[in-house]
């Protein structure tokens, strides 16, 4: 027994640290780029990155444990079920308790180790990773501004800025606009030839200007116009706080467990239901690995021949329900619809009541997981299919006459097989990764959907316009497992070595997944050319949302913050896109060489008069400056007036602004060069535009550099596979990231900085399948 009880153990706990591996890792590589990006950027410190790393992966555990126990269990029984060692065992007198007994101890050490991490590691990670995000949100938060591109993100500021450097722990901005907004209907104006940047604590940045003016009109008296020029000057910058943010969600996630519940019995009943119900789910959650596990055993022992990939299919789904159900608890749970702990709990209960099920069902008649597909064994008449081999004997007759249709030798019955199993574990690791960041996206946006009120249909339309823009950046990875997978089977179950003793060649064998990689670039080049940019555009303003904060100025419909054809910038309170109209409109025009205003117009309305072909402006004054002076005589007021060189027609403000992501090839190519013909710096977007064509390339790269590894490591281990799988990923995205960041600072050309990587690693792919035994 003891023997049989090992043998299990060992079956299990490896697949269940492949599953840890995985899906700890597919969760991190949500943050590895921002990771990265702070490396080569050089905008923190590394200790503090690595602390990053460190306090990342205890979250991710939390979620990642109970879902790896479950698919130790059932692709290791699976296994073990499909090769009749199952029936073996049983028939040696061994029952489902048996089973249950021998697993308990792996069990049981997964939720003792879910239980820790959930109750002190997790929040004592989240409270320091809190802690470390606000030292370094300051500088952070400067290299979210975006070049050419109006940011909304200071409290009552808008900035405008026409080109970003890196600095070491700071950023410089080129060409800068500020609108001090305290006074909507009149805003200061700040202007500067250049602007440095650095964190001031947790709350504020320090901006140092240099060779600038400040320009204000009186609001009693506009006639009165006041310039203030300085060579350098410094203005703080305030951080949006959180202290409007309610008390009652956000600091539940870093409290310890001890001061969580204390906190419930001391605050209101409304507050103490979301302290308990935080305090709940750091039990419930790492009870998953029980309850997961109960189902699981049952469940493993009937996958008769399913193998693993059934074992792996059956994870995804149960993991699936089980965190919809945990979110539909909470959510009532925090409507007030059900008690706190019910709703943490909600989960758990109904596993255990399906895993009772199963248990008392497993030994008077165990549970088949093909009866579900028994309704295939008659036809709708009631009449009995085919037996077994006369079906198999009806495909092998209808595959040799599709072969004689195609009298080609390409695809052959070896190509039907290997394309096969590469699309099912292509689709498995795909569908993983999806299932996986969307579940724990969900969890992290729970808190503002029901804070900020926000619709299911919301929720819902974000998730689907999300999950293609999640997939197009999981390809490589997806498609380098795939074909490991794939072809690491092959060669440990020696079906390599038996085709090529037919005279295959290895270059044959994998020539059918080479072309299917190939079609999946070519498909992901054609999505974001027709179908992400709208989709980027789409998740980002439901996001906003989401988060309850207010759209990016690119992003709106309505935005009052423009930059024009010819270095004009128009704001403005109210535009009517059907009429035409502005109402209270401001236009400065600038000096592209200093950066200064040249001319300040200002109208109550202006409307779009189309048999003149320009904007007819009303009620309003304009005034010349000469750099930081007045121009004499420069000032006048009129009841209308137009203005030629204003030639932005309407259909150039209704135009949404867009980042890189939101435009195709084509798109980011005009944008580019009309960018380049006003004199601004394109490097950035260079490199983005070369990208939008080297990135889908390196998911057939990808195929390619697996296939030597997967031939070297099928005989070492699934574990072996996946630690290849992943070193190679990261390596990737290490590279990739480097070279990105060279081209943007203009140390290497955008071109070589976006193809290098692909160049980098389509050699070591061609030199080491060449090296292959054939």
């Amino acid at each position: 027994m003891r023997i049989l009880t090992r043998y299990i153990l060992r079956e299990v706990t490896a697949h269940a640290l492949i599953g840890a591996g995985i899906f700890t890792f597919v969760l991190f590589t949500r943050d590895l780029g921002r990771i990265l990006e702070l490396v080569v950027r050089a905008s923190a410190p590394l200790p503090s990155v690595a602390e990053i790393f460190f306090f990342t992966v205890p979250v991710a555990l939390t979620y990642t444990l109970p879902m790896s126990v479950l698919l130790g269990i059932l692709i290791g029984l699976s296994r073990l079920a499909a090769d009749s060692e199952i029936t073996a065992m049983r028939a040696s007198g061994m029952g489902v308790w048996s089973f249950l007994r021998a697993l308990s101890i792996f069990v049981v050490a997964a939720w003792l180790l879910a239980i820790f991490n959930g109750l002190y590691i997790a929040p004592r990670a989240q409270a320091a990773l809190g802690h470390l995000e606000d030292r370094l949100k300051g500088s952070q938060v400067s290299f979210e501004i975006q070049p050419r591109v109006f940011y909304e993100g200071f409290p009552r500021k808008v900035l405008y800025v026409q080109d970003v450097k890196s600095a070491q722990g700071a950023a410089v901005w080129k060409g800068l606009f500020m609108a001090d907004l305290s006074d909507a209907s009149n805003p200061k104006i700040t202007l500067a030839r250049e602007g440095i940047v650095v964190s001031e604590g947790q709350d504020r940045l320090h901006l140092h200007l240099i060779d600038g003016s400040e320009h204000e009109t009186d609001p009693k008296d506009v006639s009165h116009y006041n310039i203030s020029t300085f060579q350098q000057t410094d203005i703080p910058l305030d951080l949006p706080s959180t202290e409007n943010k309610p008390d009652d969600s956000l600091p539940a996630d870093v409290m310890s467990t001890s001061a969580l519940w204390q906190k419930a019995s001391r605050v209101d009943p409304v507050s103490a239901r979301w302290y308990l119900i935080a305090f709940h789910k750091r039990l419930a959650l790492p009870t998953a690995c029980l309850v997961l596990a109960l189902v699981g055993i049952p469940l493993g022992l009937s996958s008769k021949k399913s193998g693993k990939s059934g074992g792996f299919v059956l994870t995804i789904l149960l993991v699936f329900t089980y965190y919809v159900i945990s979110l539909i608890g909470v959510s009532l749970a925090r409507q007030g619809r059900v008690t706190p702990w019910f709703g943490a709990w909600l989960a758990d209960i109904i596993f255990f009541a399906f895993a009772v099920f199963l248990l008392s069902r497993a030994e008077k008649r165990p549970f088949e997981l093909a009866s579900f597909r028994a309704f295939r064994k008659r036809d709708p008449s009631g009449a009995h299919l085919p037996s077994p081999r006369v079906r198999r004997e009806n495909a092998f007759e209808r595959a040799s006459t599709r072969r004689r249709v195609f009298s080609a030798s390409f695809p052959t019955l070896i190509d039907d097989y290997v394309l096969r199993d590469f699309f099912v574990y292509l689709g498995l690791i795909l569908s993983t990764f999806l299932v996986l960041v969307i579940v724990f996206t969900l969890f992290e946006l729970l808190g503002d959907i029901l804070r900020n009120q926000v619709p299911a249909t919301v929720v819902a339309e974000y998730l689907l316009n999300v999950a293609p823009y999640l997939l197009y950046n999981v390809a490589p990875l997806v498609m380098l497992l795939a074909v490991l997978v794939t072809f690491g089977l092959m060669q440990r179950s020696n079906e390599i070595t038996a085709i090529k003793a037919t005279g295959t060649s290895i270059y044959r064998i994998v020539l059918p997944v080479v072309m299917a990689a190939a079609v999946l670039a070519v498909g992901l080049f054609f999505a974001d050319q027709f179908y992400l940019p709208r989709t980027n555009q789409r998740q980002e303003a439901l996001h906003n949302q989401i988060k309850g904060k207010p759209p990016q100025t690119y992003l709106r419909p309505d935005r009052s913050w423009i930059f024009g054809q010819n270095n004009d910038i128009y704001y403005y309170q109210f535009f009517d896109p059907d009429r035409d109209q502005f109402g209270n409109l401001t236009v400065f025009q600038l000096d592209p060489a200093t950066f200064s205003i040249t001319r300040r117009i200002h109208a109550e309305r202006a409307h779009w008069a189309e048999n003149l072909n320009r904007w007819i402006y009303e009620q309003g004054w304009q005034r010349s400056l000469r750099g930081a002076a007045i121009a004499p005589n420069g000032y006048h007021t009129f009841d209308v007036s137009t203005f030629p060189e204003l030639k932005e027609t309407p259909s150039y403000f209704k135009k949404e602004v867009k980042q890189y992501t939101e435009m195709n090839y084509e798109e980011l190519r005009r944008y580019i060069r009309d960018l380049q013909q006003s004199g601004f710096d394109v490097v950035r977007l260079r490199v983005q535009l070369h990208k939008k064509l080297s990135y889908p390339l390196i998911t057939l790269i990808m195929a390619v550099l697996a296939i030597p590894f997967s031939l070297s490591t099928g005989k070492k281990g699934a574990i072996t596979g996946v630690a290849v799988a992943v070193g190679i990923a990261v390596f990737y995205t290490v590279v990739s990231r480097l070279f990105e960041a060279m081209g943007n600072l203009s140390q290497l050309p955008p071109a070589l900085a976006a193809w290098s990587p692909d160049l980098i690693f389509v050699l070591v792919g061609g030199y080491l399948i060449l090296k292959v035994p054939t």
